[in-house]
């Protein structure tokens, strides 16, 4: 749960008429009062004795009978947003959020009736607006000191009662959310994300890689970034800035964000830690790129924090590097998680410690960062079993990072490396699943019957009860998966490879022996995960067959057939392996 304060204002009716409005593209939906100063007060949305000018009236009256200097931005705008997978809140909850919220700001404190006068909105599911006016009904000012500061910790207690995301404060160790503003901005503009969050991964993936300042910059413009430079009157390279095409301001100005704006790691101070030590020359052919950094992340898993303190928080910081470039250079099949698994270990890589940069365990997981970063070239059709390995040492060196978190009683770290973790554990059953479906041949009995079900449609599917498809493939763990409430799940997955001209239980029974199951939480979940990675591979290999590409180094245009300048870095907006890859399409 996070409060933002918004900009200040002198307009309660504007404000007001936009919230209680349809928004700028109808994304509020059902716009009403949660709560307020007055518990009768009644709302313009739900009552016709109120309007919005009327209401606009009434908590503004104490601004106008203030003696003295009135403020001259009146209006304090509060947004109050939940993580996109927290579940959705009452409106009585939402209530006493503001009610709480305001309390500790110092708007209208419950031990004194002479409050500021407030209201709070709610447009969306996720969010409530709270509206106040700066002027106590005793002819005062209301003290606002650390206001923002105070409504967080509020915010971290609900978070616990409500069981929501626990999002970390205090320790400067978050990154830095999009505003609402750039986030209504990519919207207007089509795009599935702002630019904020579009610099923080590409700025990332290039400090990753990275072995020097010329390096990192060169990597930046050549991922189709503005990039400004300051520089000291020595000539040394002090800071940095970003701007993404096409973003620009009010003035028509390029949105400049520093390192630091992006995220704590992101400065170049902390940036250059990455290539402080020794130089890495790994040399490893392409084809044996993923035996070799799997080797060497689960020796470093063993030895993660077993320096001390401040040696784990940088073996963190390499693991969340090696993350990032893993998911650039992932097969296709499973790189949205991985990616995604990137972003929930960012929080993790950065421990709120000083970090040592000498620890064994981050050598190893630097050393893996640029065996992926440089041998990343085509492996053929087999890539994704080839990254199986690698993908589970990378689970096993989450995990371990988890457990140090653990230890060291860093809650929201850990909490951040269990998220990473679980995508991790997604990547490698959908692996999983595209791996058997690459090597999969059809039984002889059955191919006849596979041909015909093909050629029928999805209304005369057959509808074979799922539930002997289960007893038949997997009679030993029958039982637990028809109880498992990710059934549901596997079911329609299954009923899915039906309709695709697959025998079910044949498919079903071919991932459960493809890896154990017995230490598997959710045996439905594992195995509903497994048959997606078939089906994804099934479905990629009919789209185009017999089709192959050859991919470029991590940072490549992902164009085949093109030149480049010798030396020059590959951009890190397309990174190699991003066309998909196909094996030959086969015969039914």
């Amino acid at each position: 749960m996070i409060p933002e304060k918004l900009d200040e204002g002198d307009d309660t009716y504007g404000l007001l008429h936009y919230l209680y409005g349809p928004g700028r593209r109808d994304e509020h939906v059902d716009p009403h009062m949660v709560a307020a100063w007055d518990p009768y007060i009644d709302d313009p949305a739900r009552s016709p004795d109120m309007t919005i000018s009327d209401l606009a009236l009434i908590m503004d009256a104490p601004v106008y009978a203030l003696i003295g200097k009135k403020p001259k931005l009146h209006v304090y705008h509060v947004a109050v947003r939940n993580a996109p997978e927290d579940r959705i809140l009452s409106d009585a909850e939402w209530a006493r959020v503001a009610y709480e919220l305001m309390d500790a700001a110092g708007v209208a404190p419950h031990d004194r009736e002479q409050g500021c006068r407030w209201v709070a909105i709610r447009h969306a599911e996720d969010h409530i607006h709270i509206v106040a006016t700066k002027a106590r009904e005793d002819g005062r000012q209301p003290n606002l000191r650390q206001d923002i500061v105070k409504m967080h910790r509020v915010a971290a207690r609900f978070e616990v009662e409500f069981g929501l995301r626990e999002v970390g404060r205090g320790d400067k160790t978050a990154r830095s959310w999009a505003k609402s503003g750039e986030s209504e901005k990519a919207e207007r503009r089509g795009l599935k994300e702002s630019a904020r969050q579009t610099l923080q991964r590409t700025v990332r993936e290039a400090a990753a890689v990275a072995t020097s300042d010329s390096d990192f910059l060169a990597r930046l413009g050549a991922a189709g970034l503005r990039v400004q430079q300051r520089i000291a009157p020595d000539g040394n390279l002090t800071g940095y800035s970003v701007a993404l095409p096409g973003d620009r301001n009010r003035r028509q100005e390029p949105v400049w964000f520093s390192g630091s704006r992006l995220a704590p790691d992101l400065s170049l101070p902390r940036v250059r830690e990455r290539w402080s030590g020794p130089a890495l020359r790994p040399s490893t052919a392409p084809a044996g790129m993923w035996r070799v950094a799997e080797q060497k992340v689960r020796t470093a898993a063993d030895q993660l924090g077993a320096g001390g303190l401040h040696q784990g928080a940088g073996d963190v910081a390499a693991l969340g590097d090696l993350i990032v470039v893993a998911a650039v250079v992932s097969p296709h099949l499973v790189r949205d998680q991985i990616r995604e698994a990137a972003t929930q270990f960012e929080r993790a890589s950065r421990a709120p410690v000083a970090r040592n940069l000498e620890g064994q365990a981050r050598e190893l997981y630097r050393e893996s960062t640029q065996v992926l970063s440089q041998s990343a070239t085509s492996v053929g059709r087999n890539d994704a079993a080839a990254a199986l390995g690698f993908l589970l040492a990378l689970v096993t060196a989450v995990d371990a990072s988890q457990r140090w978190h653990d230890a060291q009683e860093h809650r929201t770290h850990a909490q951040a490396a269990g998220r990473a973790g679980r995508l991790l554990r997604e990547a490698v059953e959908v692996t999983t699943g595209a791996s058997a479906a690459r090597e999969y041949r059809p039984r002889p009995k059955r191919i006849a019957a596979q041909a015909g079900t093909a050629r029928r449609s999805a209304a005369a599917a057959s509808t074979r009860p799922m539930a002997a498809v289960v007893q038949e493939a997997i009679p030993e763990h029958a039982r637990e998966v028809l109880a498992d409430p990710a059934w549901p799940a596997l079911r329609a997955s299954l009923t899915e490879v039906e309709k695709a001209g697959d025998d079910p239980a044949d498919v079903l029974g071919t991932v459960a022996r493809r890896r154990e199951l017995t230490s598997a939480e959710s045996i439905a979940e594992v195995l509903s995960w497994r048959v997606e990675g078939w089906r994804r591979q099934r479905g990629s290999a009919a789209a185009a067959p017999g089709t192959s590409t050859a991919t470029a180094s991590v940072g490549g245009t992902g164009r085949t057939g093109s030149p480049r300048k010798a030396g020059a870095p590959a951009p890190t907006r397309r990174p190699p392996g991003d066309e998909q890859r196909k094996g030959p399409r086969r015969a039914r």
